[in-house]
């Protein structure tokens, strides 16, 4: 438990159902769905339209979604709704582009098609019990009504008016007389919630066959894509089977690739070789274990991670003992490795993640994304919708695994996670920020079943993270990490940096089986809450 002489927050608690999210409007606005006999399934897509209102800038229907979704029973099903790219998207195009690794975020050949609403309309399908008007509600009220920017949205923002600026949609749908909305402001979105209105009226066909599929096909068409209407159309989610690890008699379970899930598993492989245990959580040695760790995870993941329907991702082998015992014999208490392939992309994304738990204890872990803050910076003007720049995610390097190509996938970093115990799920949770997800995984794992703290405590607690685009071993650590750790990993070999902005946010659910409640926790980085009831 907490000093409560110090600064902190408290755990939420409740018994009949909760909901954690980075945004105080969207966790009521669960809440609101589950006392009116709504499911957990029904309560996140309602939270997550909220969200794309309340934080425009990190998560919107123009993003992909991915989520887990566990039952009493103790099964757990994924779904990967991420889009695909252009059909025409091949070898001599890419080899015209001129671009050498990488695909650049800010072209409009970054966009693929979004795959969030598929997501959506499936899990309300087949798991949820209400329909797109219902859920789309709260959202669409606040859209028409207007909403209050709240601080650390409003800190993003800022840092965004030039690409804003530099776009029609986005002069016109998210800037206030040319400039960011202040702290306290309020916001509307009168054209995003037109078109929640029109996928609430007609169906998730209008967005991918329908009136605005045209709207968005027609703008990024004018801007050079190669989407097509029949790109739209041919959008489809996939149910997935969880992949997963053992951790301290807990098993954590992740999105399979195109996700990079698999990331998380890795490092948690190579560190249970280790006693974490006999090294206090904010000593040297626990962050040279878990930055060594993370570098020789996403070593593989920049290797091997792409879409599996068109390369053979070796999962097998990625998650085996037998390279987690090769791995964990590379790292040396006494130094850093000195190299380790760097990866090649863009940096610094982030999204949006929430949780749900409802009184029968479907658990949902969910995520939604449009990659880079206001993904690519285009906003088709009829709609509002802003268009995720996820394509940034694949190798422009023809013969990659995650080379971009016709009807591929990319390599995806957003991924909601899932843990159960002796059979049963017990706390769906995540972490945001890009590439820091898997690295938030392990390091909220480790904080609770090693350190045995909480979950707001986990969540609060000062991280750090490695440069994986550099070779050498840089390690960016937030303010509240001690000077104690920044030196002696420099005497390791590591070169040390403050981080400017810290890492993600992230959120948790603890159901405790014997009480019958549920205790929750949501990141002091983000506006966000835990709330029950």
């Amino acid at each position: 438990m907490r000093s409560f002489h110090l600064p902190g927050r408290s755990t939420a608690h409740g018994a009949n159902g909760m909901c954690a999210s980075s945004s105080p409007a969207a966790s009521l606005a669960a809440l609101d769905i589950l006392r009116a006999g709504g499911n957990a399934v029904d309560a996140a897509i309602a939270a997550s339209a909220v969200i794309l209102i309340t934080e425009p800038h990190m998560t919107g229907i123009g993003g992909d979604c991915f989520a887990l979704i566990g039952k009493a029973d103790g099964s757990v099903t994924g779904i990967n709704a991420s889009g695909r790219a252009a059909a025409a998207a091949n070898e001599d195009w890419l080899r015209s582009m001129g671009w050498g690794s990488e695909v650049p975020g800010d072209s409009v050949h970054s966009v693929t098609v979004p795959g969030a609403i598929d997501g959506w309309d499936r899990l309300l399908r087949d798991h949820g019990t209400m329909g797109f008007a219902e859920v789309f509600a709260p959202a669409i009220a606040l859209a028409e009504t207007g909403t209050p920017t709240m601080p650390r949205v409003a800190s993003d923002w800022a840092g965004h008016v030039d690409r804003l600026a530099a776009d029609e949609g986005g002069r016109q749908h998210y800037l206030k007389d040319g400039r960011s909305p202040r702290v306290g402001e309020m916001m509307t979105h009168a054209a995003l919630g037109r078109s929640l209105k029109l996928i609430a009226d007609e169906g998730r066909d209008v967005f991918y066959q329908g009136e605005i599929a045209e709207s968005l096909v027609g703008h990024l068409q004018s801007l050079g894509s190669l989407l097509t209407m029949d790109d739209f159309a041919k959008t489809e989610a996939d149910y997935v089977e969880p992949i997963s690890t053992e951790f301290q008699g807990h098993e954590l379970m992740e999105i399979p690739p195109t996700g990079q899930g698999i990331t998380a598993l890795v490092m948690l492989n190579i560190l249970k070789r280790f006693d974490l245990s006999a090294h206090a959580p904010d000593s040297v040695e626990r962050h040279h274990l878990q930055t060594e760790a993370a570098r020789l995870a996403f070593e593989l993941r920049h290797r091997h991670v792409a879409d599996p329907g068109f390369a053979d991702v070796p999962v097998e082998h990625m998650l085996s003992d037998a390279l987690a015992d090769e791995l964990a014999g590379r790292i040396d208490m006494d130094r850093a490795i000195p190299d380790i392939p760097a990866a090649v992309g863009p940096r610094y994304a982030n999204t949006i993640y929430l949780t749900v738990v409802d009184k029968d204890r479907t658990a949902v872990s969910f995520i939604n994304s449009i990659y880079n803050s206001f993904g690519v910076g285009i906003a088709c003007p009829k709609t509002g919708i802003l268009l995720h720049n996820r394509g940034a995610c694949f190798s422009a390097e023809p013969g990659h695994p995650n080379c971009i190509g016709p009807g591929k996938r990319p390599m995806h970093t957003i991924i909601p996670g899932m843990v159960r115990r002796d059979g049963r799920v017990v706390m769906p949770f995540g972490v945001m920020g890009a590439d820091y997800q898997p690295m938030g995984h392990a390091q909220v794992l480790v904080n609770m079943l090693t350190y045995g703290m909480d979950i707001q405590e986990a969540l609060d607690y000062p991280r750090f993270f490695p440069d994986i685009y550099s070779s050498s071993s840089v390690v960016g650590l937030e303010e509240g990490v001690p000077e104690t750790v920044a030196s002696g990993l420099a005497g390791l070999g590591h070169d040390v940096f403050r981080a400017g902005s810290p890492w993600g946010g992230g959120q948790g659910i603890v159901i405790d089986w014997d009480e019958g409640t549920l205790t929750g926790g949501s990141d002091p980085r983000k506006d966000g809450i835990a709330l029950g009831y």
